[in-house]
């Protein structure tokens, strides 16, 4: 018998974890139920991830630099990523601005609606801690973001998923530092990052073992946990236009790759499947990263030159699904609290979502300390934006959800456009967690 494919399985777990989530919110104990018996099996899930994303960018990005042998052919993939990532973003966010401006969500957002928001969520701990972290990012200099991508402790950013970008460019340093000190001398600390890769994407094969019971758990707790359904029902015409724009960036990608790579766009989006659909689970790009890079290295054949530094540099700077969801969480908000929004406002979105997407972390929720950052750049009433969040709270996580997906497709796009530019797209190599079981067993 042949065995179920990974996506297939993992898409059947999803739709259990739903329909069992939907199916505890009827009875009285069914909500604890979940949160203590089955939430625990996503976040183990989630946490194992976490666990290997620093030591797989460590010793991917250290094996692809010193695989070079060429310092310019590292500077050449560095330019062609940010450059790509920079125009799907911009492509991304005008997506937003279009779609929001000929449909109007906000207009159909009712007087007594708002207040039923405003009273339900403005006072949120989460509408409130977002508050105060977009505070605080506004407050810091134009290069703090520069500032922030050197760690002074390589140790505890190498200890702190948040601080990607600083775990990037130590990384970097170190593989650059390798290559100028000669191949012979560099050979020990090589091998020894060559293994290291190769551990870690094998512990990724054993953790995609759990994925789909994991993803039930992840599913089922954010169904089971979810807010007023009669809000989420008055907000589903701004939903379904965010919904909208993330699907066209799917389509995008997918014309860029056939366009560009003459890849398939099916098989592309058949392999990049499982890591969709983690992405959707964890709304995090960073626990979704070691999956991202196996599937792109193995199963669609991008070099590990290219994919170990565009993909973790992707997880931290490119999100287009997050950018075009502001620009039009952003739009709805003006719409619906009678905001003007003018042309020149609507340009200041853009720029302002494309700057803040860099600084953003790969996390849940990093999306809205964005969007506060993007409404006070338009001159958005400091009184009203925890109003303005409180809007869209209810039905943030499941587009956090689906925006994820996006970001996490788009790395994988522009891996692809990167390593065909640079003669870098080969034939995947897929790896099996059991490759060599019966050498050991």
């Amino acid at each position: 018998m042949r065995k179920l494919e990974l996506h297939w399985r993992i898409l059947i777990g999803m739709v259990l974890g739903i329909l069992f989530g939907f199916g505890m919110t009827y009875v009285e104990w069914g909500k604890d139920f979940v949160l203590d018996w089955i939430n625990p099996l996503g976040s183990i899930f989630v946490k194992l991830l976490k666990l290997i994303a620093i030591p797989l960018i460590l010793a991917s990005l250290i094996k692809g630099i010193s695989d070079l042998k060429d310092i310019s052919k590292f500077r050449n993939i560095g330019l062609r990523t940010i450059a790509i990532y920079i125009g799907t973003t911009i492509i991304a966010i005008s997506i937003g601005l279009i779609l929001v401006n000929l449909l109007k969500p906000g207009e159909g957002i009712s007087e007594d609606t708002i207040a039923k928001l405003t009273e339900t969520y403005s006072s949120d701990s989460g509408v409130t801690s977002k508050l105060e972290e977009a505070s605080r990012q506004k407050d810091s200099g134009p290069l703090q973001f520069l500032e922030d991508m050197v760690p002074d402790n390589a140790i505890k950013a190498l200890g702190d998923n948040s601080l990607m970008l600083q775990v990037i460019f130590f990384t970097i340093f170190m593989g650059i530092s390798m290559l100028l000190i000669g191949e012979e001398k560099a050979k020990p600390l090589k091998d020894f990052f060559d293994a290291l890769n190769d551990i870690v994407l094998k512990m990724v094969d054993l953790i995609m073992l759990t994925a789909p019971v994991a993803v039930f758990a992840l599913l089922a707790n954010v169904v089971a946990t979810s807010g007023d359904p009669d809000l989420l029902i008055a907000l589903l015409k701004y939903a379904g236009v965010v919904t909208l724009g993330l699907l066209l960036m799917i389509v995008f990608y997918s014309i860029v790759v056939t366009s560009f790579t003459r890849y398939s766009p099916w098989k592309f989006l058949k392999e990049m499947s499982p890591a969709q659909l983690l992405a959707f689970s964890t709304s995090s790009s960073a626990a979704t990263l070691p999956v991202t890079m196996e599937r792109v290295e193995e199963h669609i054949g991008v070099d590990k030159e290219v994919s170990s530094f565009v993909l973790p540099v992707g997880a931290t700077i490119n999100m287009d699904g997050t950018s075009l969801y502001q620009g039009v969480a952003a739009v709805f908000i003006a719409q619906a609290l009678g905001f003007d929004l003018s042309f020149s406002g609507q340009l200041t979105i853009v720029l302002t979502a494309l700057l803040a997407s860099i600084g953003s972390a790969a996390v849940p929720g990093a999306g809205m300390v964005m969007l506060v950052i993007v409404l006070e750049a338009i001159g958005f009433p400091q009184d009203k934006l925890a109003i303005g969040l409180a809007l869209i709270f209810a039905v943030d996580r499941p587009l956090d959800m689906l925006r994820t997906v996006v970001n996490v497709t788009g790395d994988a796009c522009v891996a692809m456009m990167v390593a065909k530019s640079v003669g870098k797209l080969g034939k995947p190599k897929v790896k099996n967690w059991d490759d060599n079981y019966d050498k050991v067993k």
